[in-house]
């Protein structure tokens, strides 16, 4: 009976496959260094800094007015805030008021004019002076409901629109429920659900025509800008000077001149004019009366001679020309008196929308009728 033969384990060979090497570990990835910026002071390094209370800090640096503090503690802590470079976080500072305290003004998208510019800086200084904080929005772009919606996401206190916009009272009702207390339109027409300041653009439009038509004048060119947007300013000024003709009793016409605010538009005006028979024009304002009245010089039309010629805004350089230029002055309310009424509706919201007439217009005679 043959032996049983033990199994040997099997010893590789000198053929035999090389077992794979260990592999060599690699150097760790190096990772971004953080730089360390100065922290970010809060309200307790400035308490620390003034010698006293996180409180005392929040109501100066908030305006608080229901906490009495003594001018030289209100100095202490405003000397500190500045010193630590600290300023209050606005979203907390929302968070504990429930309310944010920002005023939504859309940017405009035509050109307002010099007089409407200082109306609106004077209204950001009062809205700044009352502790609010101002954010020009651009809507460009944006309409009706869509615009609501869009300013809606900055949680406003306040809206101050600029008539632009065409609002609907489906946007108010957005911009109410999104927390805004105050809406208010700035323009010709009312919404529904908001406050309304009404600029009467017919009766810049009116005031001038009646101011030519007892100069004289019959045959009354009105200037219609071409540029985009200012319709919304120029259709109703068309209709005012329309009416103020058929309610004159010497009677009258009136006649709508295209115009673009460029040398080479004018000039085509100009060159033409005797064709029209007219002897006299409104010239929507005073940029558009200056730009006109040059061309006017240039193609041998005499002012007040030949045509009369009549701007709106009262802007001191034409008072400067030669022959002085004739305007219907504007007289706006106050900026400081819009961000009254902004504050009232703010701190009280639940009244009645009210409307409010924003301007009147007088007619100012110089050379140019």
């Amino acid at each position: 009976m043959p032996r049983a033969m033990s199994q040997l384990p099997e010893q590789s060979s000198p053929q035999s496959s090389p077992q794979p090497s260990p592999r060599r570990s690699e150097p760790p990835a190096e990772r971004p260094r953080r730089t360390a910026g100065p922290p970010v002071p809060t309200s307790a390094d400035v308490a620390r800094l003034a010698g006293v209370s996180r409180a005392t800090v929040s109501y100066v640096l908030n305006n608080t007015s229901a906490v009495r503090i003594s001018e030289p503690t209100r100095r202490k802590v405003r000397e500190a805030a500045e010193e630590l470079a600290y300023v209050p976080h606005a979203a907390a500072r929302s968070l504990r008021a429930g309310h944010t305290r920002i005023v939504l003004l859309p940017t405009a998208h035509v050109p307002v004019g010099p007089l409407y510019s200082r109306f609106l800086d004077e209204l950001q200084w009062a809205l700044r002076r009352l502790d609010y904080t101002v954010v020009q929005y651009g809507s460009l772009g944006l309409d009706g409901d869509e615009a609501a919606r869009a300013w809606a996401e900055l949680r406003p206190v306040a809206v101050v629109s600029l008539g632009e916009i065409a609002l609907t009272p489906q946007g108010v009702e957005i911009l109410k429920r999104s927390g805004a207390k105050a809406v208010i339109t700035l323009g010709p027409r009312r919404v529904e659900g908001a406050h309304a300041l009404v600029m009467n653009q017919r009766e810049i439009g009116g005031c001038a025509v009646e101011h030519l038509l007892e100069r004289g004048r019959s045959r009354i060119g009105v200037v219609m800008p071409e540029e985009p947007g200012l319709d919304l300013f120029s259709e109703p000024r068309l209709a005012g000077a329309r009416a103020a003709v058929a309610a004159s009793s010497t009677g009258g016409h009136v006649e709508p001149l295209p115009l673009s605010y460029t040398e080479e538009s004018a000039a085509r005006l100009a060159a033409r004019w005797d064709g029209l028979g007219l002897d006299a024009v409104y010239a929507y304002n005073d940029e558009y009366a200056m730009l006109l009245m040059r061309a006017f010089q240039d193609a041998g039309v005499a002012v007040p001679g030949d045509t009369a010629v009549l701007g709106a805004d009262d802007l001191l350089l034409g008072r400067l020309l030669r022959p002085r230029l004739s305007t219907v002055r504007i007289d706006l309310v106050t900026g400081q008196r819009l961000a009254a009424l902004v504050d009232r509706v703010v701190r009280d919201p639940g009244g009645e929308p009210e409307r409010h007439d924003l301007m009147g217009a007088r007619a100012v005679r110089r050379e140019s009728t």
